[in-house]
């Protein structure tokens, strides 16, 4: 009677795993208002999301809080990604979050992710494709609101880092929905200035004020640009496609105009620096070529210049006697070979030149006539053919086959019996 009874942990496992096996629920999108948030010192999150008429309860771990970029706090609206799974120890059933983001401002985010992961794939945040900052800089544009702390900023530091910098004001709308495509304009008329080094920014604010350098076309200009760009988006925690696609990132409009240019006690001490070493440089040259130089004054050579004469003297009587002793071996070599010439028998009997050859022919005719088989016909032998081919053995002859015996004195058919 009892079998059919199961305990409610059996009931929590079936339940639960029917959930985890659930695709829908593995990857489930919510928005909701947050309520009884508690922050772990583990650095876990435990809280519940709401709507008006039904709430979960929730959990973030440590290794995926610390992706976000807000500290999430009662009555905030949010937009959360997670799975649904059972807790076994109560038997309900919560959210087990991945990320979270601002209700509102989470929207730029996700935007803000799209658009960084496509410009990503197009190489436009290479490190090999960034240019390099000059080290001095003879004229600096900024792109940037013209009244402001950011463009005084600017204008201050570099005026006292390094006053021989001129500064280029491009004034610039950096908020609202005209600043895009003003600040590409602006980009693109950088390039009419002959400028070293461009600087493009603003001040600090919300991530909304700033949302004009995380424009797809402000990136696109920034890019193309042929001036190296320092991005001032004065934001130090947070990063924009601007800072991402220029060539240097500065957390703050100041750091960027101290990117820019050098400092002149810097300068000043290199240029010193320099100074000391090129005297140095030049010293020891000018001592070391004095040093050959009196190296070359001591040379025996110089001081007893007739010596070079002397040697050249000798080695040409050495060198003449040499020639002389092969001309005269040469004239001996040539006059033994002459006389062995002359008292060859070829002088002395030159029939013999014409009875050689024919004694030799004589000799081969002979032997070819003792090789012949006419010779060896006429001492009594006879060849055996048939059909015109010599016979060498009897083995090669059949019954009835008609050969032929050739003699000395003429041929004899036969029939083999």
């Amino acid at each position: 009677m009892n079998d059919k009874y199961i305990t409610v942990t059996q009931l929590t496992r079936y339940i639960k795993y029917k959930i985890d096996n659930d695709q829908n629920l593995q990857e489930v999108f919510l928005k909701g208002e947050i309520s009884n948030f508690k922050a772990h010192s583990r650095g876990h999150y435990y809280f519940t999301l709401k709507d008006e008429n039904s709430r979960i309860n929730a959990i973030m771990f440590a290794s995926q809080t610390k992706k976000i970029k807000f500290i999430p706090t009662d009555g905030m609206k949010v937009l959360v990604t997670g799975k649904v799974s059972v807790y076994e120890a109560n038997g309900g059933y919560q959210i087990y979050v991945s990320d979270m983001l601002e209700d509102g401002v989470g929207n730029l985010y996700v935007a803000f992710e799209q658009l960084k992961k496509k410009l990503e794939q197009e190489g436009l945040f290479a490190q090999e494709k960034k240019k390099k900052i000059p080290k001095i800089p003879k004229r600096v544009g900024v792109i940037t609101a013209p009244t402001g702390a950011a463009i005084r900023d600017i204008i201050s530091t570099i005026k006292r880092r390094f006053p021989l910098t001129e500064v280029i004001l491009l004034p610039a709308l950096v908020q609202g929905a005209e600043a895009a495509p003003n600040i590409v304009q602006q980009i693109k008329n950088a390039e009419n200035f002959n400028l070293d080094t461009l600087i493009v920014g603003r001040g600090g604010g919300s991530i909304e004020d700033m949302w004009c350098f995380n424009d797809e076309n402000v990136a696109y200009a920034i890019y193309n640009c042929s001036i190296p760009v320092i991005s001032a988006v004065g934001h130090e925690i947070d990063f924009t496609i601007a800072d991402f696609v220029a060539d240097l990132r500065a957390p703050t409009p100041t750091g960027a105009a101290e990117l820019a240019v050098p400092n002149k006690l810097d300068v000043i001490n290199y240029i010193d620096q320099l100074e000391i070493r090129s005297k140095k440089v030049i010293k020891n040259k000018l001592d070391f070529l004095k040093q050959r130089l009196m190296e070359i004054k001591n040379r025996y050579i110089l001081k007893n210049p007739l010596s070079i004469y002397e040697v050249k003297e000798q080695q040409f009587d050495n060198l003449l006697e040499k020639i002389k002793h092969y001309m005269q071996s040469l004239y001996h070599d040539k006059e033994k070979k002459y006389l062995n010439i002359r008292n060859s028998y070829v002088f002395k009997e030159p029939l013999k030149l014409i009875d050689y050859p024919k004694n030799k022919y004589i000799q081969i005719l002979s032997k070819l006539e003792t090789l012949s088989p006419l010779s060896t016909i006429k001492r009594g032998y006879s060849v055996v053919r048939i059909k015109d081919k010599v016979v060498t053995s009897c083995k090669s002859l059949k019954i009835n086959d008609q050969i032929s015996l050739e003699m000395s004195d003429g041929k004899i058919d036969a029939k083999v019996i």
